[in-house]
């Protein structure tokens, strides 16, 4: 019985992480679509859909999905029209969240997020209700065991704001429009890239302990998997320790 109770914690572990890739893969198979639609199938020339590629290639998303999900985009195959809807709103504690989505129901998808909100002791609000505690930022990470001197060396001569350690990684952050030059100037340099995307980066930030703590991760971690959703930002900062025992 200790066999077959290990084989079924195995093949649930297995389904769990399966279905969690099948949704990561078409959340990222509909950024790549949105982003052929609006600016073509050429990645060299639509700097969107290189991201977006870049980005399901890190998933390990297989080649044809990629070129399929392009194909749909540009007209070349029917699909689904999919359109961006940005969704504000309050969680524990007070905290701001932004939540990005990419819906081809706009009268499904929010009164599905509302109901999140609610479940975890927040609530949705009206558009740019928290817009402005958020900063789009340019954000790179490479790895750790670059030393400090040739990191300030590459990347503040490129247009880097700040950087900071994270972990077993250096965080890079700058302005959108460096964003590229500066992913550029680090990967010229022999510098690994290990992720690079423009992202919302709080300018203050609610601090939570306890139960609002893991509220707030819990309503993050639930939008999160909201097929629509494909990014959730918030102002919220908790204990180490509850992040490091998180999921």
């Amino acid at each position: 019985m200790a066999g077959h109770s290990h084989w079924a914690r195995i093949k649930h572990k297995k389904g769990v992480i399966d279905a969690r890739r099948g949704r990561l893969w078409s959340k990222l198979a509909r950024n790549v679509i949105v982003a052929a639609r609006t600016g073509g199938p050429d990645p060299d020339q639509n700097l969107a859909l290189r991201y977006a590629i870049e980005k399901a290639r890190a998933a390990n998303m297989p080649k044809d999905t990629i070129e399929n999900a392009i194909k749909r985009g540009s007209g070349q195959v029917e699909g689904v029209a999919y359109e961006g809807v940005t969704y504000e709103g309050y969680g524990p504690g007070g905290m701001a969240v932004m939540v990005e989505t990419l819906t081809d129901n706009r009268n499904r998808t929010g009164p599905e997020l509302k109901k999140v909100f609610e479940r975890f002791g927040g609530n949705l609000g009206a558009a740019g209700c928290v817009t402005w505690i958020f900063a789009t930022k340019g954000v790179i990470n490479v790895p750790g065991d670059v030393s400090e001197d040739r990191l300030v060396e590459v990347a503040l001569e490129s247009g880097a704001e700040d950087y900071r350690r994270v972990g077993d990684t250096w965080e890079i952050t700058c302005e959108p429009a460096s964003f590229e030059p500066l992913r550029k100037a680090i990967a010229d340099a022999g510098i690994r890239v290990e992720s690079a995307e423009l992202s919302k980066i709080p300018k203050t930030t609610v601090a939570l302990q306890g139960e609002e703590a893991r509220r707030a991760m819990e309503l993050v971690e639930a939008l999160e998997d909201h097929d629509d959703v494909q990014n959730v930002y918030a102002n919220y900062d908790v204990p180490e320790e509850l992040l490091r025992t998180a999921g």
